[in-house]
């Protein structure tokens, strides 16, 4: 009998899930304006690159600096931001295991004993008298909703548009971090190729003052002359200590990202001397498929059409089955036996009739929630967009000033010359020498600093592109696995495992 009741309950079950279907919007993502080309792509750009400039999951290899490698590497490994974002998205991937468990009946099992003494004295007991009973039950209840209307299925929806999201905002703080050292690591080579020059130059200056000393004790010049080379020395030294000072900074941050003590890390003092590697951007409508951010906003949009699907199915009747079965009897040694099992099954639907609103208010809410989100999906696309074309823009001019710079500093070089010599001959003064001096060094160190801007705006373009992801590893992931992902994934490779959506 009681397989027979259970029988009935499954039969149920599976009509019912047969006339079901999932109510609300059947998402597509929205078109987002691409233009053809970049605006600011100078036309050799568009030319085949050699295969060593693609960008791909270890973008700063393009560089080709080991040591930027081996600080790179250790992000993966170290960072504390990154181990906070994977241990949110892990959070986001236990949720799809928790809403998908909501398609199978929650079943649970218990025992219970009672031995129960009812008065003589109750209404109808003075005709029995006192009676003592015992009671043993051993039940397995069953409860299970039919997902008729969907709610289930984009609940599931939801929370895996939600967990691909997460896993996107961790390639997008992986490749923010990446970037972040690279453009930390350029700017503290820069600062150091600053440093170097400015040696060379306090250098310099310490002899032109010996020289200027050794004119005035022969009486040749006036005090003034020595107290103006004294005083370009001073201030060329103050500037090396200033460059030295910013200098310990960004060590500091880079210690902090890789995840080691600033006070037990150093970073061995080298020129900015990497290559300065060619960014082929491809074509506009890639920015959509590289940049995880996008792919971020892009999931979190599939999720809020989702939700609109979940709170329009409280308009319609909830189906439950529940269902129980098991032994009951009053005598222990007889518990078990067959006479005493018991079972039943049945079928529930549960209507909301009045609820002064609050239906339509949800259902309101999660509609403008995917308008926000559909406008901050759109936003992001001409965010990205812009900081394409800002770092092309920057790339572009700073190529045209570093030419120009170079020839400042060629004229500067070739002016000091001739001051000095003017000086030695007596046809000028000291002070000549000295602007000569300071514009010579003002021009060597911009040239230097272009140097290392052209550097970073390379990493910023790279970070602008996406650093080589893509939004294809997403339809990848494995969001049922209970196996943890480690810091690999944060490279942006996708996982090797099974899709199951």
């Amino acid at each position: 009998m009681a397989n027979r009741l259970l029988a009935s309950a499954v039969l149920s079950a599976i009509l019912v899930l047969g006339i079901g279907c999932a109510v609300g919007p059947r998402y597509s993502r929205p078109a987002a304006p691409a233009p053809p080309e970049y605006k600011e792509t100078p036309p050799n750009w568009k030319q085949a690159q050699p295969s060593d400039q693609v960008l791909r999951g270890k973008w700063w290899e393009i560089c080709q600096d080991p040591q930027l490698d081996t600080l790179e590497e250790k992000v993966d490994v170290a960072n504390q931001t990154l181990k906070a974002a994977l241990a949110q998205f892990e959070q986001a991937r236990t949720v799809v295991r928790y809403n998908r468990s909501y398609y199978y009946p929650t079943v649970t099992a218990g025992a219970s004993a009672t031995r129960e003494r009812l008065s003589g004295s109750r209404p109808l007991g003075q005709l029995t008298g006192p009676v003592t009973t015992n009671d043993f039950v051993l039940p397995v209840d069953m409860s299970y909703e039919a997902d008729v209307w969907g709610r289930i299925r984009r609940t599931v929806q939801a929370s895996r548009a939600e967990a691909q999201a997460s896993f996107a905002d961790l390639q997008s703080a992986s490749l923010s971090l990446h970037a972040e050292l690279a453009v930390d690591y350029f700017q503290a080579k820069e600062l150091d190729a600053e440093a170097q020059l400015l040696d060379s130059t306090v250098a310099s200056y310490e002899k032109s003052l010996q020289l200027t000393q050794n004119r005035y004790n022969g009486g040749v010049v006036s005090q003034v002359d020595v107290a103006q080379a004294q005083t370009v020395l001073e201030t060329a030294r103050a500037q090396d200590i200033d460059v030295k000072a910013a200098r310990t900074q960004y060590e500091h941050a880079i210690a902090t990202l890789v995840g080691i003590p600033a006070s037990t890390f150093a970073l061995p003092f080298a020129p900015l001397s990497a290559i300065r590697p060619v960014i082929p951007p491809g074509l506009p409508s890639e920015v959509l498929e590289r940049r995880p951010d996008i792919a971020a906003s892009e999931r979190r949009m599939a999720a809020a059409s989702a939700n609109i699907g979940v709170v329009k199915a409280a308009y319609f009747p909830l189906f439950t089955f529940p269902a129980a079965a098991g032994f009951e009897s009053t005598n222990i040694t007889t518990w078990l036996n067959a006479p005493n099992t018991f079972a039943s099954v049945g079928l529930q639907a549960v209507g909301t009739i009045f609820d002064a609103g609050r239906r339509r208010a949800a259902y309101d809410q999660a509609r403008y929630a995917y308008d926000q989100a559909a406008a901050n999906y759109q936003q992001n696309v001409l965010t990205a967009y812009q900081e394409v074309e800002d770092n092309l823009a920057a790339l572009r001019l700073l190529e045209q000033e570093s030419a120009t710079q170079a020839a400042a500093v060629a004229a500067a070089e070739q002016s000091l010359n001739l001051s000095r010599n003017r000086y030695t001959g007596g046809v000028t003064t000291y002070l000549e020498v000295i602007t000569a001096q300071t514009t010579a060094l003002a021009n060597e160190r911009i040239a230097v600093q272009i140097s290392g801007r052209r550097m970073i705006d390379s990493v910023l373009l790279v970070k602008a592109l996406g650093g080589g992801w893509d939004a294809a590893s997403l339809s990848k992931l494995d969001l049922t696995s209970r196996n943890r992902y480690d810091a690999s994934v944060a490279t942006g490779a996708a996982p090797q495992s099974g899709a199951t959506q």
